[in-house]
């Protein structure tokens, strides 16, 4: 359904670095990153794009005041994924929001950790199946 989206980051350079590690795991690589060149007022706005298979899904924008947080869950192959995911997300700035762990309030092998990125976007990182 989603072909792509974006989150707005006011410290771009964490944020970025933040999901460089966090997606590491989940395979989700940065693919680019670039200046925002068609915004004549600021010519120098950075942004930066990730995804599996070299389509940018996924892009963090920089913003010069805070944008309404939002939750974002992504795809794992398995659980030790999501676990992975967690902690290099903790390690590059991340705030816990939630251990790995089952939750079973949605599904009976709901699999998911959460993290809360630099400017407090809640993000999750999901296996639905049970290993």
């Amino acid at each position: 359904m989603i072909d792509h989206m974006s989150t707005y980051a006011t410290n771009y350079t964490a944020t970025r670095d933040f999901y460089i590690a966090a997606f590491a795991p989940l395979k989700y690589p940065m693919l680019f990153e670039e200046m925002a060149s068609l915004d004549n007022d600021w010519p120098t706005r950075r942004m930066c794009a990730f995804g599996p298979d070299n389509k940018p899904i996924f892009w963090v924008i920089e913003v010069k005041s805070p944008a309404t947080p939002r939750h974002t869950a992504f795809v794992a192959a398995n659980r030790s994924a999501v676990a992975d995911f967690y902690h290099a997300g903790l390690a590059s700035g991340g705030q816990d929001n939630g251990a790995p762990g089952l939750r079973p309030i949605y599904h009976e092998h709901y699999y998911g950790a959460f993290l809360l990125d630099p400017d407090g976007n809640n993000v999750e990182a999901v296996c639905h199946h049970h290993e």
